[in-house]
């Protein structure tokens, strides 16, 4: 199973077609780069209907290896569906809040920009903490100096224009 090859298994699973009405979007760090072995696909979708979100996935991967779904009745905490497809573990979040809002997206994105906005160092940082076991948010918030919760940190990085970050990446020191 090579990390480049995650591709393959999102088309076999059809789970970018069969999630279309819920706009999902895979994140995370095998869109990154950044993944390790045993790295999930994970994809972030907006369910308005967390029910109608449910029965599809049901309906189409419970059959799938190591399938769990959690789906609360109340609160609007998103639906979660973990199985494995292809060979590859799969993570789909249906949240009823527009993607663009939710902190997994959040998240990919700053995480995005900063890897974008590099020449290598970060990434390199980044996948060094990554190897030896750390979360990505807790990652990039360590090669950042970022104290405090993690991913809470992230989330206010995202507000911070590019010249920011700039300047926060070459205040750093790796």
């Amino acid at each position: 199973m090579s990390v480049g090859h995650y591709a393959s298994a999102v088309t076999g699973s059809a789970v970018m077609e069969l999630l279309k009405p819920f706009d999902p979007r895979i994140v995370g760090t095998l869109p990154l780069g950044l993944a390790v072995p045993g790295s999930d696909i994970d994809i972030v979708c907006h369910a308005s209907d967390p029910n109608a979100f449910a029965d599809i996935v049901w309906a189409h991967y419970q059959a799938c290896d190591d399938f769990v779904l959690f789906r609360w009745t109340s609160g609007t905490r998103p639906v979660i569906a973990r199985f494995m497809c292809d060979g590859w573990p799969f993570e789909l979040f249906g949240d009823q809040r527009p993607v663009e809002q939710q902190r997994g997206w959040i998240h990919f994105e700053v995480e995005r920009r900063l890897l974008a906005l590099d020449h290598g160092r970060l990434r390199r940082a980044v996948s060094e903490l990554r190897a030896g076991g750390l979360k990505t948010e807790p990652a990039f918030a360590t090669v950042l100096g970022v104290s405090g919760d993690p991913y809470r940190g992230l989330l206010e990085l995202a507000a911070e224009t590019d010249a920011e970050l700039r300047a926060r990446i070459a205040a750093c020191d790796f």
